[in-house]
């Protein structure tokens, strides 16, 4: 797994842990959101609306090539079904 460039703020309840412990924590963190943050399950969360054709797409290829673009066309929408 590659290292995400990300900075994470973890907050502590308490103050023994050692360093590392605390480096170990953030790993277990980091693969989890990279886990999470997979192409798969973000199209799995979002559909796309387009307004202009009165059309709802849940079509993984459309969704990632909607993220891909600069600016998306005007009254097309992308929805996060949560």
């Amino acid at each position: 797994m590659k290292s995400p460039n990300r900075d994470l703020l973890v907050l502590l309840k308490d103050d023994t842990m050692s360093e590392h412990a605390i480096e170990r924590e953030v790993e277990k963190l980091n693969a989890m959101l990279f886990q999470l943050e997979s192409t798969d399950n973000f199209s799995l969360s979002h559909e796309l609306l387009d307004m202009n054709r009165y059309k709802i797409s849940s079509d993984k290829w459309k969704i990632m090539q909607a993220i891909r673009q600069k600016e998306l066309k005007p009254f097309t929408f992308l929805c996060n079904l949560n």
